[in-house]
């Protein structure tokens, strides 16, 4: 995983790249079990106080299960793949997923981040206030958003609903 300064510092830019209709509104959460073997722990966003995704450690033993299914049927890498794609599909990530996908969201250029095939780095995609009005209006015309799993769609559904409100206010 790449190295980030602490989560306090990464919850701080996160936040602050929210779009001003969600600032406030989405927060971020982590927390470390310290007496549990390797720390696992948890993460979350939250929309109003409720958790709209959670990952959890727990998820890294579903995914390594997997692997070694994989591992033994000496397996080509496209399986692998595969394998990641319907885990995260389904959602189920773990609290290094997250990280890994703020930290690389961070160092992305906006519109490289909106076509990740990572779906966590497309949330934080959507939700950030460098997507302008124009990029919404495509986003919203083509639809694609409408293939994703629910629980990536929610935060798109999320945001384009704000910016109708402010298009239409705006009319």
């Amino acid at each position: 995983m790449t190295h980030y300064k602490s989560w306090k510092y990464l919850n701080k830019t996160l936040c602050d790249r929210l779009c001003d209709g969600l600032r406030g509104r989405i927060t971020y959460f982590l927390t470390r079990y310290h007496t549990v073997h390797n720390a696992y722990g948890r993460a979350a966003i939250r929309l109003d106080g409720k958790e709209i995704a959670e990952f959890m450690w727990i998820n890294m033993y579903i995914e390594e299960g997997e692997e070694s299914k994989l591992w033994e049927k000496n397996a080509p890498a496209e399986e692998f793949r595969k394998m990641h794609r319907e885990l995260a599909e389904k959602g189920i990530l773990s609290e290094w997923d997250f990280l890994q996908a703020a930290v690389d969201f961070l160092q992305m250029p906006i519109a490289d981040a909106l076509s990740s095939e990572n779906y966590l780095v497309k949330i934080l995609a959507i939700m950030d206030r460098r997507v302008g009005k124009r990029t919404l209006q495509k986003l919203a015309e083509d639809g694609e958003y409408k293939s994703y799993p629910e629980w990536v769609r929610q935060f798109y559904e999320l945001r384009l609903i704000l910016w109708e409100k402010e298009y239409v206010q705006q009319l």
